[in-house]
């Protein structure tokens, strides 16, 4: 009997700690504390590829959970993921970008799911969507171009140039608030900041023993860094240029949103963290961001139009166009210098145009290109016998004439270009001062990325492509969720025996309100 009574009384014990609870009791940290016991005397016992996988699914498998059930975590751990996947892939060859492709599609299966129960794809009927599935369609459909070389160079290169952009489908269906999109743009700011900061830690303290490992083991890779008798930092990422342009953009977006109606303190952090980018910006010592800075800055001076900032400007442009003609001997400020003056890199410039002259006919011939894959890294190795695996495009703009015609960079620059229109229109019509700054921040951002396509292949590269595709959703969610205060709506002027209903329309997004008198009667 003593055994019975106690049976029942042992089983709803366990319920009461393990579900009711939640295991949020002694039982709880009990039971975690002898896995992590367990967990770290199987990692020691075993090889540590091992144990990486095992810590890896430990982490892994609640992630994969929170991720299906709530969007935003999957974007906030793939733009993480983004950032460091270059870093891990020094330490240890594992297929970080396979995992980081799976994440994605967990993540969009998460939002096809709810989709199912509430059947509501208002967030994302917009002009820049539809460019944005015309672009991926236009991709899928490059795997049968008659022209192409190699099926499995498509599949390759498929997952760069449109399989990265299922993030922005993600992203604006998951900024469903205001508080969500400032705390992406937080996180991103926050990574870009550890960003800069590892990298000058790189350059004054010095690299790990797995960086210097990975830097000499190809001799291709070791002259591309180690220039002007220094090692240029990089970071966390693949080369100095890809560090180089995301600090460049990331510091301007800070210097702009400093601007904004923040408090004292945000300012001092947003500008203490643009000096940290610039700074990690020009000892990577790549020249494109160098130029995409100014660049930034006055298109920011152009969207605004203030006599303060013209002025501030004017005095800016002096002191930099002073400091670029002024000799120095310093390896560092002579690369950021060589940027400016044409005689230092007219010799990179004129080989470029006359890749872009030689390559021009053969664009005219294939109005839909010669296929994904058909240039860089992925032709050399799949189709190493055409001419085409040795030609240096060294443009994200001609990458995409070659690989998908004229007809694909049209269709490319038209959604570059919607998604300006819609970052300027909405800049200029929100109410709210903090979205407006966001706003700004945007577009300077697309301006600089636009520019940058040109020189280098920038937005299908880690972790600027995530970044771009955040941003791409926050312009067009952003303006959802401005607030219109009461004193930018005209009154009504009325009659005491007014019984019509006057409508008016107010200038927020063509939006109608429509205003009844105080005697109007109810409908």
């Amino acid at each position: 009997m003593l055994q019975t009574s106690q049976g029942p009384g042992l089983r709803s014990w366990l319920a009461n700690r393990i579900i009711l609870q939640k295991l949020n009791n002694p039982l709880g940290l009990g039971l975690l504390l002898l896995l992590a016991m367990l967990t770290s005397y199987v990692i020691a016992i075993l090889e540590l590829k091992i144990g990486i996988v095992i810590l890896g699914a430990i982490i892994g498998i609640p992630l994969i959970g929170a991720c299906l059930l709530q969007p935003v975590y999957a974007i906030w751990t793939i733009l993480v993921v983004g950032v460091f996947v270059d870093f891990l892939k020094k330490m240890i060859d594992a297929p970080f970008g396979t995992a980081l492709d799976g994440l994605l599609f967990v993540s969009l299966f998460g939002v096809l799911i709810q989709q199912v129960h509430n059947r509501d794809l208002s967030f994302a009927k917009n002009s820049v969507s539809a460019w944005v599935l015309i672009w991926v369609a236009l991709n899928l459909l490059e795997v049968l171009n008659p022209w192409a070389g190699s099926r499995m160079a498509w599949l390759y290169t498929v997952r760069s140039m449109a399989g990265l952009i299922i993030l922005y489908f993600v992203a604006i269906y998951a900024f469903s608030s205001y508080k969500v999109i400032t705390k992406t743009i937080k996180l991103i700011i926050g990574l870009a900041l550890l960003s800069a900061l590892y990298g000058l830690k790189q350059e004054f303290i010095g690299f790990s023993n797995a960086e210097l490992t990975w830097l000499y083991s190809d001799p291709k890779r070791l002259e591309l860094i180690f220039q002007w008798g220094r090692l240029r930092i990089f970071s966390f990422f693949s080369d100095p240029t890809t560090y180089g342009v995301f600090m460049s953009y990331m510091g301007t977006f800070c210097c702009v949103l400093a601007t904004g109606p923040f408090s004292n303190k945000k300012r001092g952090l947003l500008l203490l963290s643009a000096g940290c980018m610039f700074a990690a910006m020009v000892y990577a010592g790549s020249r494109t961001p160098f130029v995409l800075v100014p660049f930034g800055f006055i298109c920011f001076t152009l969207i605004t139009l203030k006599k303060e900032i013209l002025v501030g400007a004017a005095f800016v442009g002096l002191l930099g166009v002073a400091f670029i003609m002024k000799g120095t001997s310093n390896p560092v400020l002579f690369r950021l210098q060589s940027a400016f003056i044409p005689k230092h890199s007219d010799d990179t410039m004129q080989v470029r145009f006359k890749n872009q002259k030689f390559i021009q006919p053969m664009i005219h011939r294939h109005p839909v290109g010669v296929g994904l894959g058909s240039t860089g890294v992925w032709a050399k190795r799949f189709t190493p016998d055409s001419f085409l695996a040795d030609f240096a495009h060294d443009s994200g703009f001609v990458r995409i004439a070659v690989e998908l015609g004229w007809i694909g960079l049209l269709i490319y620059m038209t959604f570059l270009f919607t998604l300006l229109r819609q970052s300027i229109y909405y800049y200029l019509r929100v109410r709210n001062q903090k979205i407006k700054c966001l706003y700004l921040g945007f577009t300077v951002v697309l301006f600089q990325l636009t520019l940058a396509c040109y020189p280098q292949e920038v937005l299908v590269l880690l972790p600027t492509s995530l970044v771009f595709y955040s941003i791409t959703a926050a312009v067009v969610r952003l303006k959802d969720f401005d607030d219109v205060p009461s004193h930018h709506v005209p009154s009504v002027i009325t009659t005491p025996l007014s019984t019509t209903t006057v409508e008016m329309s107010v200038p927020h997004f063509n939006e109608q309100k429509r205003i009844e008198t105080p005697t109007s009667p109810k409908r």
